[in-house]
């Protein structure tokens, strides 16, 4: 069938290779190696939800969903069905297999938003009761354990004894004819105990010949004495075989008895893994999920990647895979791809032809989101290059041949691609054939793509609005392909210009221009102007997201630092207001505490006079003072201040005490004023010291080194944080230990990276006056302290 055809043409067998070793059991990689493509719109939607789940599953677990004991039991639950008998092994793997889709249905259970995979592990009954049965008869090995039955037990109580008195009468024979012992060893021969008797002394230990060695010089003789315990032992074995094909027996019957619900669960556990396998494949292709669109909607598939090339890249050493974007307006519904050869049109065939595939199958696409593609009931094509070594009909009769079954097998929501069509006979013949078909399949078909070398169909678009030009780009510099896709533009003849470059004569090119004709050469001049102004415009547009990004950057980091403004007063608000709670329940405390005692007492003139003056020492040190004071206002780094020169606001990057200035950053800019000039956003001002007069002498003094006293206001730890991350903390901190001029910075000895990155950052911090390593009993190398200015 064409469909078949069209699989191997796309290589779609291969990337169900690929998807296969994501499967987690062996049932599940046999079936997505056989991997059928659903029928229905509505199943693709049920397999695309089950790998969103799973996917979103996965994400939010600490490890994966495990199918460990699940294995193939499908043969063996057949086998029961038809009334066979199970060995211990299969039905242990019953048995572990039930355990592991019973752990997988109460995971799924205990998870929300997972709708599609509660409903598929709903029905399933894991027979606990049949699993603990099968326990209990069968050990680890997959032996019958002696629990099974009574009678079992019995049986090999009655063997362990014979074995026993077997095995001390060989060893007293062998301690009393060790002259004829050939090797003091007890061994077995055709079920018979027996010891290896030297060829030249088997008549010092009569008994029974089992056996001999290859040269002939040992003899295996089992002795007289103990053949009737040799046949007792047989005996009892025989015995014990056929109550171990009992138990087999009633347990090979529990199992068919469950057979269809069996069945369902093996089926359950492997869609499961069908599904898991998507999910991660998906997550390894970085593939976003398809939302299926109507004939009203544009196609999109942007920064497209072919899944095979990105395989081979990751696993097989191959190049960089070029991303294709695609975009489709529904009106059209012929795309006709031009370009050099080896310039990428085939690639981009197969990787349409995949992604639909995949979008069909359930599967992520290798695209950016949104990723919007129409369901295709089915996808047709003829791709036959030296490209696909799948293709072996390369012959125009071969390419008919493979279009007439297209075209019976087409219908209205099919997507056709047509790899050089018309190819292959006479261009004048060709080139009308082929348009005839594209014109066919706009009538009949969702949409085609098609690449060719006819000029004639790049006209097509302008004649038919169902129709659009696309093109892969070559580079004339560098006579090579971009393998980029471009829309809109037609491909132009590059033939001419590379030999040219190659170095083939002049006059030989000019000539051949001659013959070309001078409307295909305008042609080719006014694609060449478009291609050149396209690039401009990509160009501008890069510009434009750079620019794009650096402003969500600085609004970001703008947004950050407001945030930490605002935070830091509503604690500073939180925190006086506390303040002024104690304070005023202090003096409800104290003023009561007199009114009790003057209560208390005679009440004379000299007791209300005593408690009066209380009052009035509670009243000038806890209520505020009548007075003016002075404001002694200081602005802190970090901070935002008012200026009133400008009416902006600003914020503080550096003081300088000395020269009684400050640098601030206003907007993109740093500026550095006097303090006089700025004042608190409530409107304080700064108290500036007065200068000295000049004509006192001044006392030098030496600066006091800040003493090494480390509490929680100035130490930050930042160890296990990346460099960009601790920057915010060490700026953070900086501020809280300002007031006592020094910062611990512990950053742990490590590779010694975060170390340098906060060295770095410190020696370009305006407020850093220098930093050190700590002393080795304070942390060494592993704690930076910094000295504020």
């Amino acid at each position: 069938m064409i469909q078949d055809e069209t699989l191997e043409l796309l290589e779609w067998p291969r990337l169900c290779q690929h998807l296969a070793t994501f499967a987690a059991t062996k049932l599940g990689a046999i079936a997505i190696r056989q991997l059928p493509l659903p029928e229905s719109k509505e199943e693709s939607l049920n397999l695309l939800c089950q790998t969103k789940e799973v996917y979103s599953l996965e994400q939010k677990l600490d490890s994966r969903l495990s199918f460990d004991g699940i294995t193939d039991i499908g043969d063996a639950l057949e086998r029961a069905h038809l009334g066979g008998l199970l060995s211990g092994q299969e039905l242990l793997n019953i048995a572990t297999t039930l355990a592991g889709v019973r752990r997988l249905r109460r995971l799924i259970d205990e998870q929300e938003d997972i709708p599609v995979l509660k409903e598929l592990v709903a029905e399933i009954r894991t027979y606990p009761e049949i699993e603990q049965e099968i326990h209990r008869c069968i050990d680890e090995d997959g032996r019958i354990s002696d629990r099974a039955s009574p009678q079992l037990r019995e049986i090999r109580g009655q063997m362990k004894v014979i074995r026993e008195r077997i095995y001390r009468k060989l060893q007293d024979i062998m301690q009393k004819q060790g002259g004829a012992i050939q090797e003091a060893v007890i061994t077995q021969r055709s079920e018979r105990w027996v010891i290896p008797v030297k060829a030249s002394q088997k008549e010092q230990i009569p008994g029974i010949i089992h056996d001999t060695s290859s040269t002939g010089a040992t003899f295996y003789i089992e002795p007289h004495s103990i053949v009737d315990q040799g046949n007792q032992l047989r005996q009892y074995r025989r015995q014990e075989q056929i109550e171990e094909e009992k138990i087999l027996r009633q347990l090979s019957n529990l199992i068919a008895e469950a057979f269809e619900d069996l069945e369902y669960l093996l089926a359950i556990a492997t869609r499961l893994d069908l599904a898991t396998a998507r999910a991660r494949y998906s997550l390894w292709l970085e593939g976003n999920p398809p939302h299926f669109i109507d004939g009203s909607e544009t196609i999109t598939l942007r920064n497209l990647r072919h899944p095979l090339l990105w395989w081979q890249k990751h696993h097989e050493q191959g190049g960089e895979v070029v991303p294709i974007n695609v975009q489709i307006s529904p009106e059209i519904r012929v795309v006709a791809i031009t370009g050099p050869n080896t310039g990428g049109k085939t690639v981009t065939l197969k990787t349409l032809g995949l992604a639909a595939l995949m979008a069909k199958a359930g599967l992520f696409i290798p695209a950016r989101e949104p990723v919007e593609i129409p369901w295709f009931d089915q996808v047709l094509a003829d791709i036959g290059d030296e490209q696909s070594l799948q293709q072996s009909l390369s012959t125009f009769s071969g390419h008919i041949r493979r279009i007439v079954r297209i075209l019976a097998a087409l219908n209205s929501r099919s997507l056709v691609l047509l790899d050089e069509v018309g190819a292959g006979t006479d261009p004048a013949e060709g080139s009308p054939l082929a348009i005839a078909i594209l014109q066919y399949l706009a009538d009949h078909s969702l949409l085609t793509v098609a690449t060719t070398h006819y000029g004639e169909l790049k006209a097509l678009k302008y004649r038919d609005s169902r129709f659009e030009n696309a093109s892969v780009e070559f580079d004339d510099r560098t006579l090579s392909p971009t393998y980029r896709l471009l829309w809109g533009i037609p491909g132009r003849s590059n033939a001419l210009t590379i030999a040219q470059r190659l170095g083939l004569n002049p006059e030989i090119v000019a000539e051949a221009r001659n013959h070309l004709g001078g409307l295909s050469e305008e042609i080719n001049q006014v694609i060449a102007g478009l291609e050149a102004q396209r690039r401009e415009q990509e160009s501008k547009a890069q510009e434009a997201s750079q620019l794009l990004q650096q402003t969500e950057k600085f609004y970001t980091e703008v947004s950050t630092r407001a945030n930490s403004l605002q935070e830091r007063e509503r604690e500073l608000k939180r925190y006086q207001d506390q303040e002024i709670q104690k304070a005023l329940l202090s003096a409800k405390a104290e003023i009561n505490d007199v009114i009790r005692r003057l209560q208390a007492g005679t009440k004379t003139g000299k007791d209300a006079q005593k408690a009066t003056e209380e009052l009035t020492a509670i009243a000038e040190r806890l209520l505020p003072k009548t007075e003016k004071t002075k404001v002694n206002y200081r602005p802190q780094v970090g901070e935002r201040v008012r200026l009133p020169n400008l009416g902006q606001t600003a914020e503080v990057l550096a003081i300088s005490p000395e020269s009684e200035e400050i640098s601030l950053r206003f907007g993109m800019m740093k500026m550095t004023l006097p303090l006089a000039q700025i004042e608190s956003l409530d409107g304080q001002k700064v108290e500036t010291a007065p200068k000295p007069a000049k004509n006192l002498p001044q006392t030098p003094t030496k600066p006091q080194e800040t003493p090494l006293i480390r509490t929680s206001n100035n130490t930050v730890d930042i160890r296990g944080s990346r460099v960009a991350e601790s920057e915010t903390d060490i700026e953070q901190a900086i501020i809280r230990a300002t007031p006592s001029g020094i910062l611990w910075i512990i950053h742990g000895k490590g590779t010694g990276k975060l170390r340098q990155g906060v060295h770095d950052f410190l020696s370009r911090h305006p407020q850093i006056k220098r930093f050190q390593l700590a002393p080795q009993n304070e942390g060494g190398s592993g704690v930076t302290i910094a000295y504020l200015t």
